[in-house]
């Protein structure tokens, strides 16, 4: 199996869950983006970096959240 085989099946396989990352990943950077343009406009580098690392354990929780949500329902 060539790797553009493997790469074409797990693309495949995990279209949906691909798509979902990258819709979150795109809103988490466009909304820390405006606040720090915006709201934030004087904050010193650190924290938008900060609010950007932030996005990691708010994917998982957002995620994990809605996983017990839809185990519930």
């Amino acid at each position: 199996m060539t790797f553009t085989d493997r790469l074409r099946e797990h693309v495949t396989e995990n279209r949906t869950g691909m798509l979902h990352d990258l819709m979150f990943a795109v809103v988490w950077v466009g909304l820390v983006s405006f606040l720090f343009e915006v709201v934030f406009a004087g904050a010193p580098s650190w924290a938008y970096y900060l609010f950007m690392l932030a996005g990691i354990p708010a994917y998982f929780g957002f995620f994990l959240s809605l996983a017990v949500a839809r185990e519930q329902s």
